[in-house]
């Protein structure tokens, strides 16, 4: 659904907001602008387990990195089952957007992934500041480095601001028949 918000009705309620879907290309610009994400995976016992991490958003895939001796590198390795979750607060898009995306996660270790990730990740979180990313760049490049490639499989978009208008709306037209 794009453009126009749907109409709330009296008699509705909040309880389905899935009407304030995120717009493809509001997402597309979310994604590219802001480089900070929840990644959650589930843990030995099953239980769901996320962190705050820097990603870059690439040919329609999300990719980070970790030390290989953390916690998440193992699990993702035994249930490559994972969810990334980035909203719009902190980041110049308007405040109020969120997407959640499930998807499958492959672990790398390889040499040219390495060599065109660390200079992307770099220049997305020290953009204009060569000097910063080249010190980023040789920091990231350690033995037990690995890259989080996250292939998207489902997806749960959502605009505040659509909702804020239908509100206003119902809310006016409530005003004007009382």
């Amino acid at each position: 659904m794009t453009g126009e918000s749907p109409q709330i009705h009296p008699e509705e309620n909040y309880e389905d907001v899935s009407v304030y879907d995120l717009d493809a290309d509001v997402e597309e610009q979310l994604l590219l602008a802001h480089n900070e994400c929840t990644f959650i995976w589930a843990n030995r016992e099953g239980w769901p387990v996320g962190v705050i991490m820097s990603y870059i958003w690439r040919d329609g895939r999300f990719w980070l990195t970790a030390s290989s001796q953390r916690a998440r590198i193992s699990a993702v390795r035994r249930d490559p089952r994972v969810c990334i979750v980035v909203t719009s607060t902190g980041s110049p898009i308007p405040r109020n957007k969120a997407v959640t995306w499930k998807g499958t996660c492959t672990v790398h270790d390889d040499v040219e992934t390495k060599a065109w990730f660390y200079p992307e990740f770099a220049a997305a979180l020290y953009p204009g500041n060569e000097a910063g990313q080249a010190t980023f760049v040789s920091f990231l490049d350690s033995p037990r480095r690995v890259i989080l490639e996250v292939a998207p499989t489902q997806r749960i978009g959502y605009d505040g601001s659509k909702m804020f208008k239908a509100t206003a709306r119902w809310l006016a037209a409530a005003q004007d028949s009382a």
